[in-house]
């Protein structure tokens, strides 16, 4: 396996514990009975809560174009050592993430995202040079 699926093999594994630590505080947030209902109208979620949503919300948008960017590189066989960086420093971005989303790292967090954003957009251009 590349580097680049090894990474979003990762990002897959980082999103599924985003998920359940959302399920978590979501339930605790809002009660049982809130997140055993159908969801006809949205749930606010307070605090902590809301922020993990908004976070795990923000990953799969982020996932979603990190996925094309390694699919790019792999299908068009243009792996190399710059591409395998991007892709770590776009998983490390999404782990640090979660922490500057969750305890409001003010600029950080969006540092921290514009690294990730960049890293996606460096492994696409390079596949097309």
């Amino acid at each position: 396996m590349t580097p680049e699926l090894t990474a979003l093999a990762l990002a897959v594994l980082l999103q599924a514990a985003q998920l359940a630590l959302y399920s978590v505080l979501g339930q605790k947030a809002a009660g049982t009975r809130a997140a055993l209902e159908p969801r006809d109208a949205p749930i606010p979620l307070p605090g902590r809560a809301g922020r993990t949503k908004r976070a795990l919300d923000n990953h799969f948008e982020g996932l979603i174009l990190f996925t094309a960017a390694v699919v790019i590189v792999t299908a068009a066989g243009a792996t190399t050592p710059f591409t395998a960086a991007c892709a770590w420093i776009y998983l490390a971005a999404r782990v640090l993430y979660v922490p500057a989303y969750l305890f409001g790292w003010v600029p950080g967090r969006s540092l921290v995202w514009a690294a990730g954003f960049l890293a996606t957009l460096a492994m696409v251009l390079a596949a097309l040079l």
